[in-house]
């Protein structure tokens, strides 16, 4: 136990070198971290919004859009059937499942069947529809379907049920949050904090931030980029009167002046955008470059093939930016958008489209600035029970057993060091909370020390010589050393995986603190006692 290789030692001393180099930086101001050679790390701990201040909103999510959103989506489903079906020639046209009076009503699509001898037929036709849309239980079984189908005679009525519109709200929450992450904080270095609330509220926190209006002007913006078959057999005067079927068109403002009439359902949506940046058109005007996935310029490609000399629209949240006609099948999956102003509007575009689009509408319930007095605050608070704890475990420690408690103090300063550079280097999030984690952190990394030094001690009493007392006071304080660290460290785990924000925080910094003292109290204590045994050679331990 008390014979280290080279390569331990080596080791040892390396790991203390990287844990005081990456925590240097924090003692640093700016400009002495900015002349740090290229290869030293430079990151200093992430402050949370309780410490540093920044910016608190509250979105509420209008999230019976996306439940509009599925209905008609659905209703565009049934009409390919239908539309599908009246084209095949294979079949007499008595034998073709087609349908009439497709349209949304409540959470259900409605619609007649044209052919009442063939109604199971038409059930056969639609149960794939509702095949799709089964969930899967916690245990991977078949769980509760997400769509009904029912039928009343030649009526049949596709429904959402209670868990399908509750996962189509989840699933608006999820992707609205990773929307917010990718515009706040696209490098992902503000440490921002986003969490749910509820059934359809998001809480983001921002530390640091100062503007929030700016924020929410950056989060507010839509961007829903989507493409639209356009209406071309109305006249004006029936545009005007909006005098067509409501539920498969919308009449749409242009951003030119004017309105057109696209249909509701999507030829592509900017879901299926890779990438979107900055461009310029043939005539050196600012443009927006995009390019589709496999699936979006598969469904682009299709459909600009089959409606060459026929418009369509480009809408961008409630605006068609442009309608242009199609001169020839675009089968390169990419394009551009013109008409974009100026060249700042273009790359603001390119932004937004390139997070992705808010798949709802949000609002801000609550917004308030943190100040940075009440962090200062903290921080002095926490740094001063901080040193409150260490000066009196160190001196404890000193004054129970003596030389050996101050090889457990230089153990405790390097633990110390570590946990700051492990949250410098993996910019964990430090909140009041985690300060607490530190403070704790403090008291339990002696723990295993004394442990080990009663052990020694008592080996000491029964006779042993100093160099057998130490290995096997190593020895027998081993196992029940390890036991009481993995109990804590699976506590810290459920609190991290369970809690949220603060509660999360203080689980990290309990966790770290939790291996970095099983380092220093199991190698680090025992590589100095080791050397200064085999230096001293003392005939009784001053313990």
């Amino acid at each position: 136990m008390l014979t280290f290789p080279r390569w331990k030692v080596l080791m040892i001393l390396g790991v203390v070198l990287i844990g005081i180099l990456t925590s240097l930086p924090n003692f640093l101001n700016e400009k002495q971290r900015a002349s740090l050679p290229g290869f030293l790390p430079d990151q200093t701990l992430a402050l949370g919004l309780d410490l540093q201040g920044g910016v608190y909103l509250l979105f509420e999510a209008k999230t019976e859009d996306v439940v509009a959103t599925r209905l008609t989506n659905l209703a565009g489903q049934v009409r390919d059937i239908s539309r599908n079906e009246g084209r095949r020639r294979d079949i007499p046209r008595s034998e073709r499942v087609t349908f009439t009076g497709i349209k949304t009503q409540g959470h259900s699509v409605v619609f007649q069947l044209r052919n009442p001898d063939l109604v199971e037929a038409a059930r056969a036709k639609l149960t794939p529809l509702v095949q799709a849309q089964v969930g899967t239980n916690a245990f991977g079984a078949a769980g509760e379907t997400e769509l009904q189908l029912t039928q009343e005679g030649t009526s049949f009525k596709l429904t959402l049920t209670e868990r399908g519109i509750l996962l189509q709200q989840r699933d608006a929450i999820a992707r609205s949050m990773e929307v917010i992450r990718r515009r706040v904080d696209p490098d992902g270095v503000k440490e921002i904090s986003l969490k749910p609330s509820g059934s359809n509220r998001i809480i983001l926190e921002v530390p640091g931030a100062e503007n929030p209006e700016e924020l929410i002007r950056i989060i507010g913006k839509t961007a829903k980029l989507s493409f639209h078959d356009v209406v071309t057999d109305l006249s004006q005067a029936d545009i005007e009167a909006e005098r067509f079927n409501k539920s498969r068109y919308s009449k749409v403002a242009m951003k030119d002046g004017g309105y057109v009439v696209i249909h509701n359902r999507e030829i592509v949506s900017g879901d299926d955008l890779t990438d979107a940046k900055s461009a310029f058109d043939q005539y050196g005007k600012p443009a927006v470059a995009f390019t589709f996935n496999t699936t979006g310029a598969k469904k682009f490609g299709n459909h600009t093939a089959k409606n060459i000399k026929r418009p369509f629209a480009i809408k961008l949240d409630d605006l068609v930016i442009s309608a242009p006609t199609i001169q020839s099948a675009i089968l390169g999956g990419s394009g551009q958008i013109t008409n974009m102003g100026t060249s700042a509007d273009a790359q603001e575009l390119a932004t937004l489209l390139k997070s992705g689009a808010l798949p709802v509408e949000l609002t801000v319930e609550t917004q308030k600035t943190v100040g940075p007095d009440m962090g200062h605050e903290g921080v002095a608070k926490g740094e001063l029970a901080s040193v409150v704890g260490f000066v009196g475990v160190v001196i404890y420690m000193v004054l129970s057993y003596g030389r050996f408690g101050l090889a457990a103090n230089v153990a405790l300063v390097t633990n110390l060091f570590m946990i700051i550079g492990a949250l410098s280097v993996f910019q964990a999030t430090l909140t009041l909370p985690g300060i607490a984690g530190i403070v704790l952190t403090i008291g339990m990394a002696v723990d295993a020390n004394v442990l080990i030094f009663e052990r020694i001690r008592e080996e000491q009493r029964s006779g042993s010589k100093p160099y057998q007392a130490v290995e096997r006071g190593y020895e027998q304080a081993f196992s029940t050393i390890i036991d009481a660290n993995i109990t804590t460290f699976i506590a810290a785990a459920v609190l991290y995986m369970l809690g949220s924000g603060p509660v999360q925080g203080f689980a990290v910094t309990l966790a770290i603190g939790i291996l970095t003292s099983m380092f220093t109290a199991i190698l680090l204590t025992r590589l100095i006692l080791a050397v200064w045994l085999k230096r001293a050679r003392p005939t009784t331990l001053p313990i």
